[in-house]
């Protein structure tokens, strides 16, 4: 394959002290996408691997012109990875997988068959997982229904990085913290199709796995930032202003209620109702708060949305006879890549 010749499919790959996996995952690769038969490419990605991993994949890049190699100054963790390996590849589908050996490359056809149906994202899931119960399928199931329930995304495995993406699909979101496993919700918000096949889940031979406990709790607060995202990210002062209200109208009630005992009962309040009248201001301070909040929240997705141009809405296809009209020749600006 030619280096100039155009890619149909990308094949992502970040690594972290893999050296013991490279070279067979490599070999797996090239034996599948050789067998599909479309231009290819890899996109390996080295995050700051101490060991000897950028020297093998850096003999592999010397052999093969379809490789292409990206080194990373320092360990920015799997997401920044998959992001820089996203940036530089240049093919129609993405295809992400980890470089570890736990997942299958044979298993490829499946993702690129599903995307053939119509799909922008398609999903691995791993229905028989082979990991530890207690401190990886646990806290992942968890994990994965309130993502879906959150997200309104009905996907089983969120977590897995095997997944192949339509190119104009991830270029139009923006990756940080342990965002990589959301981005079928993010795009799901943007109205991709999103749709899930099964796959294998084997155990690592080699090397030492990167999970753990620590990680899940990240991946929760970010399904936090998610969650604000998806439904709040134009209107944060639905939001903020919804507690702001429920807080200041409550302290209202009960500062007016104390007013009235006050007035029409003669009651000593601060003695009677001393901690009842500071709940009345807290609620109600702490409620102008969020309101305050909202309105700042208001002006600064403002600002982001119209300081980049960024459009609150996602396009797919666009048809009009508006150039047929005018008489100059129709220009198709909306077709999809097959």
């Amino acid at each position: 394959m030619s280096s100039v010749e155009p890619a149909i499919y990308s094949i992502v790959i970040p690594f972290y002290n893999e050296q013991e996996n490279v070279s067979s995952l490599y070999v797996k690769i090239t034996e599948v996408m050789d067998q599909v038969g479309d231009p290819y490419e890899m996109v390996f990605v080295d995050d700051g691997s101490t060991d000897d991993t950028y020297k093998v994949l850096q003999d592999i890049y010397e052999n093969d012109r379809r490789v292409n190699l990206v080194r990373l100054r320092r360990n920015f963790g799997q997401t920044a990875a998959l992001k820089a390996g996203f940036d530089h590849a240049r093919g129609e589908i993405i295809i992400s997988m980890d470089g570890d050996l736990q997942h299958d490359p044979e298993e490829i056809p499946l993702f690129l068959e599903k995307i053939g149906e119509g799909y922008d994202i398609v999903s691995g899931w791993r229905v028989h997982r082979s990991d530890a119960w207690l401190t990886r399928q646990l806290p992942s199931f968890i994990a994965n229904r309130l993502m879906a329930r959150l997200s309104r995304v009905p996907l089983h495995d969120f977590g897995t990085t095997f997944k192949a993406y339509r190119r104009e699909v991830l270029s139009e979101i923006q990756l940080y913290g342990e965002l990589h496993r959301f981005i079928p919700a993010l795009a799901s918000w943007r109205g991709a199709r999103v749709a899930e096949v099964p796959i294998k889940n084997t155990l690592r031979k080699n090397g030492k796995s990167k999970y753990g406990l620590g990680r899940t709790l990240r991946v929760f607060l970010d399904l936090l930032s998610v969650k604000f995202l998806l439904d709040y990210s134009t209107r944060p002062l639905h939001f903020f202003g919804l507690y702001g209200l429920l807080g200041a109208g409550t302290g209202m009630a009960i500062s007016l209620v104390l007013l009235f005992k006050k007035i029409f009962s003669g009651e000593a309040i601060m003695v009677q109702h001393g901690p009842l009248v500071l709940l009345g201001i807290v609620l109600f301070v702490s409620g102008i708060q969020f309101i305050s909040l909202g309105l700042l929240g208001e002006i600064l997705s403002r600002t982001y949305y119209e300081s980049q141009r960024k459009s609150i809405y996602a396009v797919r296809e666009i048809k009009t006879r508006r150039a047929e009209a005018s008489g100059a020749p129709e220009r198709d600006s909306g077709s999809r890549r097959p």
